[in-house]
């Protein structure tokens, strides 16, 4: 049974009560204002009850602060954080999926959630988003259509060469990236992502060429035997592969 705060309560101070049963009591009260409730949430300690608490309590929970506060809280059951984050903008998901400590799976209901609203998002913030964003909603970024998003997220921090390979590699990838990607200082230097430039269809030829003449014999083999190529660059890949072994 909760805790009954009496009618005279000070709200200012309880709310850095050392006893877990006053702040359950205090999270859940109706008089509970939203600067002392977002000073509650502050709280590290704060116990599970008191987040599911200020989770049901009417009028605070739906407020957008206090449901980012609720979210980015390190205790906050799961039940309570995941749906709230059906309800946060764009911009509040992308802090939630960068804060180090939410939770692992929040964190990804939490990219989830914005790379299932990118389409709906306007072009400034795509382009916010491809710079600042995690790692995870970047590489979703690689396949914009507009030229000045998908570079925002070849250069974003949280890029890895993992996500600009599995790119390069999609059916979904647009004629943009692969030219791109072949001029970037930094990932076409990458035998991983060279590989997969070799198979994308919107790699320039000379670009190709290049490549052939760069990667490591084995990998040039493999994306030979592997990679979808049209007959065309197929050709070309295998005269340059039988130049670099002396075969003709």
């Amino acid at each position: 049974m909760t805790l009954t705060l009496p009618p005279d309560a000070q709200f200012d101070q309880l709310i850095h009560h050392s006893d877990p049963e006053v702040l359950v009591a205090v999270a859940g009260d109706a008089r509970l204002s939203e600067d002392l409730a977002l000073a509650l949430l502050e709280r590290r300690d704060l116990p599970r009850q008191a987040l599911e608490q200020m989770h049901k309590h009417k009028s605070l929970a739906r407020l957008r602060k206090v449901q980012l506060a609720l979210v980015m809280h390190p205790r906050t059951p799961r039940h309570v954080s995941i749906p709230v984050i059906r309800h946060l903008y764009a911009f509040e998901l992308m802090q939630v999926a960068l804060l180090p400590s939410v939770v692992a799976d929040v964190k990804r209901a939490a990219e989830e959630a914005l790379i299932n609203r990118l389409a709906t998002v306007s072009s400034g913030e795509r382009f916010t988003l491809a710079k600042q964003s995690s790692g995870r909603v970047a590489a979703t970024l690689l396949l914009d259509k507009e030229a000045r998003v998908m570079r925002a997220a070849l250069d974003n921090g949280q890029m890895t060469e993992l996500w600009i390979v599995k790119a390069l590699k999609s059916e979904a990838g647009t004629e943009l990236l692969a030219p791109a990607v072949s001029r970037h200082g930094k990932w076409s230097r990458r035998n991983d992502v060279k590989a997969a430039l070799l198979a994308n269809k919107h790699t320039p030829l000379a670009c190709l060429l290049q490549i052939a003449q760069e990667l490591p014999l084995n990998a040039l083999k493999d994306v030979l035997r592997n990679a979808r190529l049209s007959p065309n660059v197929k050709k070309q890949l295998q005269s340059a592969l039988e130049r670099r072994t002396g075969k003709s």
